[in-house]
């Protein structure tokens, strides 16, 4: 910065006021005093500021996937929100591990974040230690967790299932199974699919049907390939089925190419659903029925929630615990 001053012919203290955007320095100065930091190629550096204010301006966001247009509509979502008040987002990719979800928490936490948003709504016991701890707003999503952390925004995975399973039998079919979700075993992290075959399995007790019809497809993420080998395993076990959910817009594609390949009608053979409307299921053929939420108003909502909280850290009143609850919708395509 003095070297900034003496080039622009001010004081170290007008630079500092210039690069904060203080409305005390005439235009004039401040566009000398740019000119000069281009110049020189400087670049100022915030960490002391943030030690001392504990206003870093940025906010992590950890997500399962970097792949998956879902995951990366929220962050959109996000960011155009946060970006309003200056604020930037530090993004994570936790590959569905919560353990390596704890291990980014716990080396971001270091840099001082004013806020964390995750995924999800299951933890492990050292990452909810950690940011309970921290004392920052922290907000879950895609999840409507039981004993949250702090904020919430997200939606019920079982309650959109049911929806469906309901639509289905309303259609006329009875013979339902499923693709996806959780199989049971130890490194299983894929908590909202599990969450959407909880839904299923309490549909078809409560809407009386016969059995459940489950096809768990391994870890996480599911993918079209998953989706062609589930249905054949689907159709071998239980040749009678009628129609099939899949756990996502992904596989539920995989599936309805591997009944082309087999020549098996969709709906005439086997009704297909999917979860999450991807753009390919509005382009498949035939166009996939699904469960759709706003990825982006997930992402708006945090960003707008976290901006609240943000604030009311920063003037030492607290935002209490907030739920925001993401509508959804089923949207019946060719597919059912």
């Amino acid at each position: 910065m003095a070297d900034v001053a003496r080039r622009a012919g001010v004081s170290t203290m007008t630079v500092s006021r210039a690069l904060k955007g203080g409305r005390s320095v005439k235009e004039e100065t401040r566009t000398r005093i740019m000119r000069a930091v281009d110049e020189l190629g400087y670049v100022l550096d915030l960490t002391a500021g943030a030690l001392s204010s504990k206003r870093s301006g940025f906010v992590s966001v950890l997500i399962p996937s970097v792949n998956n247009s879902n995951f990366s509509e929220t962050v959109h979502g996000i960011s155009d929100v946060l970006s309003e008040d200056g604020t930037q987002i530090l993004v994570g990719y936790t590959d569905y591990s919560k353990a390596q979800e704890q291990r980014l928490i716990e080396t971001m936490l270091r840099r001082r974040p004013e806020g964390v948003i995750v995924t999800g709504g299951v933890h492990t016991e050292g990452t909810r230690e950690l940011l309970e701890q921290a004392a920052i707003p922290v907000i879950e999503t895609w999840d409507m967790p039981a004993d949250p952390i702090g904020h919430v925004v997200g939606f019920s995975n079982a309650a959109t299932i049911e929806d469906m399973m309901a639509r289905l039998l309303f259609r006329g079919y009875r013979k339902i199974g499923f693709i996806g979700g959780d199989d049971g075993r130890a490194n299983g992290s894929d908590d909202r699919g599990r969450e959407r075959r909880l839904g299923y399995e309490r549909a078809v007790a409560a809407l009386g049907l016969e059995t459940s019809h489950v096809v768990p497809v391994g870890d996480p993420p599911v993918s079209i390939e998953h989706g062609g080998r589930a249905v054949v395993r689907l159709v071998e076990e239980w040749p009678d089925v009628e129609a099939a959910i899949c756990v996502s817009d992904l596989p539920a594609f995989g599936a309805i190419m591997e009944c082309h390949r087999r020549e098996w009608a969709v709906p005439g053979r086997l009704a297909i659903a999917g979860f999450g409307d991807f753009e390919i299921s509005r382009f498949c053929w035939p166009t996939i029925t699904t469960v759709s939420v706003s990825c982006t108003e997930i992402g708006r909502k945090a960003g707008h929630l976290m901006s609240r909280a943000i604030k009311g850290a920063r003037s030492e009143k607290p935002l209490p615990p907030q739920s925001v609850v993401i509508p959804h919708s089923i949207i019946e395509r060719e597919s059912t």
